[in-house]
């Protein structure tokens, strides 16, 4: 294998074949990389009981004190899976949407998505005598409120007058889930409380399976579209010079959006920031360069985890749920990112 250097990037060439990888793109996935696993390394080691991370990792292979092991491999493994695959998952559908609608802003929860699932998903528990489970509502809900954002708003050119539209189409989903909450017996509130704020605790371990096979298949399509999303960030007459099939792309982009967005709702409920800072924390690691897929999604899960781990040890033993943490987070960041400069049409 030859590596030559070209200005910027790494030239992996190998008999007819040549591969070129952006150099501060990879260096910056690498040490998202680094990082993840040392969150993932505190995380599994800390929490009500502290065990070190050595322990921690011994007992991850199934050696050490049967209390540990079934601490590590029963209770916090599967929280851990759950938030990088959440965590994931909304750092790519952030980075697809904003870069669809053209606006930093678009996110899923700031345009409705979020608050469809969520609304579908107490739907559920407290309104519809119905054997569906919640999270397979929430993923129904999820592609009903993309349906009516982009069906009223419209995205490419409009992404100002899309976001106002889903905004709108949140706040009437936010209302009937309060509604239905209003209306309901206090023990069916208590149960769908989790689904309105965000929690990691305890949450269906096949909703879980299922988000980490749909990222199997969702993260290398993404990718293959990556060339094409990253010249829908021009006008659209520039986009069809170049070849682009503009709308099969928003198509495509659109159903992945949707079905990370909705399986990551089905597993932890609305989380806020994530999607909104985990693309913006990737392009700017990697020098505002193409689309960073990769990056938003390994930036994802790192907010994720370390979100969580927060909740669960800063204020032991009072749990908080991830989503109260990154809302408390994110509100000031969103602020941040209005007054830092003026919002572009092109993340």
């Amino acid at each position: 294998m030859n590596t030559d250097n070209v200005r910027g990037y790494w030239r992996l060439s190998r008999g007819g074949y040549s591969l070129l990888l952006p150099k501060r793109a990879s260096v910056a996935a690498l040490g998202l990389i680094a990082a993840l696993a040392m969150a993932c390394a505190m995380s599994l080691a800390t929490g009500s009981a502290n065990i070190g991370p050595a322990t921690a990792f011994m007992a991850l292979l199934g050696a050490g004190d049967p209390m540990n092991v079934f601490l590590v491999r029963e209770l916090r493994l599967e929280r851990l899976l759950a938030g990088l695959f959440t965590g994931t998952a909304l750092g790519i559908a952030g980075c697809l949407l904003q870069t669809l609608a053209r606006n930093r802003l678009a996110t899923p929860g700031v345009i409705g998505i979020d608050d469809g699932a969520t609304s579908f998903a107490v739907a559920s528990i407290v309104a519809l005598p119905t054997s569906l489970a919640p999270s397979a509502l929430a993923l129904i809900g999820a592609f009903t409120a993309a349906a009516l954002a982009f069906g009223l708003g419209g995205s490419g050119a409009r992404g100002y007058r899309f976001i106002v539209v889903g905004i709108g189409v949140g706040a009437v989903f936010g209302a009937l889930t309060n509604l239905m909450l209003a209306r309901t017996d206090l023990d069916s509130a208590n149960q769908a409380y989790l689904w309105t704020v965000g929690s990691l605790n305890a949450r269906p371990w096949l909703a879980v399976q299922i988000l980490g096979m749909a990222l199997l298949v969702a993260v290398p399509a993404a990718k293959a579209l990556n060339r094409a999303l990253a010249t829908l960030r021009f006008n659209d007459n520039v986009a069809r010079g170049l070849g682009v099939q503009i709308d099969r792309v928003r198509t495509l982009t659109l159903i992945l959006t949707v079905l990370l967005t909705g399986l990551a709702v089905a597993v932890v409920g609305p989380v806020g920031l994530i999607a909104l800072a985990a693309p913006e924390m990737a392009r700017y690691l990697a020098g505002h360069r193409g689309v960073p897929i990769i990056g938003a999604g390994l930036a994802g899960a790192l907010l994720m985890v370390i979100a969580d781990w927060a909740g669960r040890t800063w204020f032991a033993p009072l749990e908080i749920p991830v989503g109260i943490v990154t809302a408390l987070v994110g509100g000031p960041y969103l602020l941040w990112i209005l007054i830092r400069q003026p919002v572009r049409r092109t993340p």
